[in-house]
């Protein structure tokens, strides 16, 4: 695979090789990854369940923003079912909404079974009433992510594919 965005030199080559490989993600073209595109709720659960070796699950679809002809159907049936998200209410998934980096961590927390996980929250912008705290202390100490810098994860910031290949690739 030959990406003309995507250097052997860049801190995400090795994830995005590996994603490309194990048929995770594919590029947005034969010769683009775009690495620094954010991704959307969908795109998220999509790269989740196609690590997973895209099962097909049978549930009764509660959410009325994602139709059954819908490219993402059967991976957001999937995340549900397994725990993974309950969408952003009872009745709407959001799937075109941008993925930030809080819903990501606990995407992947979910699925490794919500963990608990001693450790001092290095994040001043993670509080431990966030919903998302428990989630961003397990992926630090799992090696998920390092946050944004030393003191911050920077949660509700949009979470590129490059990040997310590299959160998945740093919890395979």
């Amino acid at each position: 695979v030959k990406f003309t965005d995507v250097s052997q030199s860049d801190w995400f080559y090795e994830p995005v090789m590996w994603a490309v490989s194990n048929n995770i993600t594919a590029g947005v073209s034969d010769t683009k990854f775009a690495p620094n595109q954010t991704c959307t709720r969908a795109q998220a659960v999509v790269f989740l369940w196609n690590q997973a070796g895209r099962p097909t699950v049978s549930r009764k679809n509660a959410f009325t923003d994602v139709k059954s002809s819908d490219w993402y159907y059967q991976a957001v049936q999937w995340a549900v079912s397994k725990g993974i998200t309950g969408g952003t209410s009872k009745t709407t998934f959001s799937p075109n909404k941008t993925c930030n980096r809080a819903e990501i961590v606990t995407f992947l927390w979910n699925r490794a079974g919500k963990p608990t996980v001693s450790t001092k929250n290095p994040f001043t912008d993670v509080k431990s009433s966030d919903w998302y705290y428990k989630a961003v202390q397990w992926a630090v100490a799992k090696g998920v992510t390092g946050g944004t810098s030393k003191t911050t994860f920077s949660p509700k910031k949009a979470c590129t594919r490059a990040q997310i290949v590299t959160f998945l690739y740093n919890n395979r």
